[in-house]
């Protein structure tokens, strides 16, 4: 292997999966899920440690010397009352156990991941921290948030249809005076991987793909009777609307059943929040102009009555999708979403789980991991399937680290150049790590019995 890498925080393994195909070697990784890191095991042949504090702290370091450190970590709230900024108050949170393990063994890159609201206005103050601490142990570090989500990422780059953006923490050693610790440098490009790509043209069915069903899976992530019932009662409320408005589409607002009420008997009671108002007086309106004909389809569903209170809710982003059958849909707390079958919402829990509007099912777990990244071979074992969706929804995207990664090395190349066998390996390897992933077999896999499926993608029609 021509460089050797360290994976904190490691969930599944989509930071493996990433620099694994950039042809890294991984030397250590931690994980305190112990249903995460059997699945790790089985798949990348290496054994998580678990609680990270044990391992790196004042007195220990247990983690070997690398090249590169990568995690998605979590990201506990830092101490607002003392005067420092940087290091020291980290400490007590899980982000110095990481700074402890930069300290010591000063990784050539460092790549860290967190959701989209670790730069915003309420993080304001840890982000802070954590810019400063990695200025202060000697990096290059941009102060502003590098964001990408595969939707983004062209498909010959191993973008995948899901909106998922995740802020990237990417940093390279300086090696240089201290004079040059603070400088502001840009961020790495996305130009090269998210060039010449609409991701309004994605196509779930073949960009995915979907599969055919068993019977068993057909079993398992069809709809029930009643959320069958809830998609046809809005589905026709979609034909009825456009059939009283000369073809146009629903309005893009949240659709609230409850709170249909003629304009002349609206009454906003007083405190109502400024967004509240607004859409209850769009409701309002909606339903003064459409009455007769929904008074109709309210009475056809004994007025959707029992229907959940969230399943009362509807909200149409799908434009001009002819029907539900053409969209993808999300049972969400706030109601049932339809939007285009282009690409789908960040993955999170069963729960809200994406669903074929053709097919009247959920996305399976093969697709689910499809859209992180995770090759055909990717084994989730005899656990449950709640379990595996978990999973992924708390996994890195591969394409994404990919990219990230080497953009980086693109911009720091100036200091990257004396390590000839890693910028060789990350500069020369493939546009996309998807051939590399069907290829990859860690020493794991190979021990496999034959008796172990190996998935191959099926195309089925959207």
């Amino acid at each position: 292997m021509s460089f050797r890498f360290v994976d904190l925080f490691a969930g599944i393994g989509g930071f493996h999966g990433a620099l694994g195909a950039l042809g890294g070697e991984c030397v250590y990784a931690s994980e305190i899920d112990k249903a995460a890191a059997r699945i790790y095991l089985r798949n990348w042949g290496i054994e998580p440690e678990g609680d990270i504090t044990l391992a790196a702290n004042d007195t220990t370091m247990n983690v070997p010397d690398h090249d590169v450190l990568v995690g998605g970590f979590p990201c506990q709230p830092f101490s607002k009352s003392g005067k420092q900024k940087g290091m020291e108050e980290a400490r007590g949170t899980l982000f110095w156990n990481i700074a402890k393990i930069i300290e010591i063994r000063k990784p050539k890159i460092v790549i860290l991941e967190n959701v989209r609201n670790i730069a915003g206005p309420r993080h304001a103050h840890e982000w802070e921290v954590i810019i400063q601490t990695l200025r202060e142990l000697g990096y290059r570090v941009s102060s502003k948030p590098f964001v990408v989500s595969p939707h983004r990422i062209h498909p010959s780059f191993g973008g995948r249809p899901q909106v998922r953006e995740r802020v990237f923490i990417a940093a390279t050693r300086l090696n240089r005076t201290t004079g040059k610790l603070h400088e502001e440098p840009q961020l790495p490009s996305r130009e090269q991987f998210e060039a010449n790509w609409d991701s309004k043209k994605w196509k779930l069915a073949k960009d995915l793909p979907l599969d055919p069903m068993t019977a068993k899976e057909k079993a398992s992530l069809k709809l029930s009777e009643a959320e069958i019932e809830w998609l046809d009662a809005w589905n026709e409320f979609l034909q009825i609307y456009r059939g009283n408005n000369a073809g146009k589409n629903p309005p893009g607002f949240p659709i609230w059943v409850d709170d249909w009420i003629h304009t002349k008997n609206l009454k906003i009671p007083r405190g109502t929040p400024k967004w509240k108002e607004n859409f209850l007086r769009k409701n309002s309106e909606l339903y003064s102009a459409n009455k007769k004909v929904l008074d109709a389809w309210l009475k056809k569903y004994n007025n959707l009555s029992h229907f959940p209170p969230s399943r009362r809710k509807f909200e149409w982003q799908a434009q001009d999708a002819k029907t539900i059958a053409d969209t993808i849909l999300h049972f969400r707390p706030s109601g049932i979403r339809a939007k285009k079958a282009t690409y789908v919402p960040a993955l999170v829990a069963i729960t809200q789980t994406s669903i074929i509007g053709k097919h009247k099912r959920r996305i399976s777990v093969r697709e689910a991991a499809r859209l992180q990244g995770f090759p055909d071979w990717f084994d989730f074992l005899d656990q449950r399937e709640a379990m595996s969706y978990k999973q992924l929804g708390n996994a890195v995207n591969i394409g994404a680290v990919y990219n990230v990664i080497k953009s980086l090395v693109i911009r720091d190349i100036d200091l990257l150049s004396k390590y000839p066998e890693l910028t060789k390996a990350i500069l020369g390897a493939p546009n996309s790590p998807d051939n590399q992933l069907m290829e990859f077999k860690s020493h794991s896999y190979k021990e496999r019995t034959n008796s172990t499926t190996i998935f191959q993608p099926r195309l089925v029609d959207l």
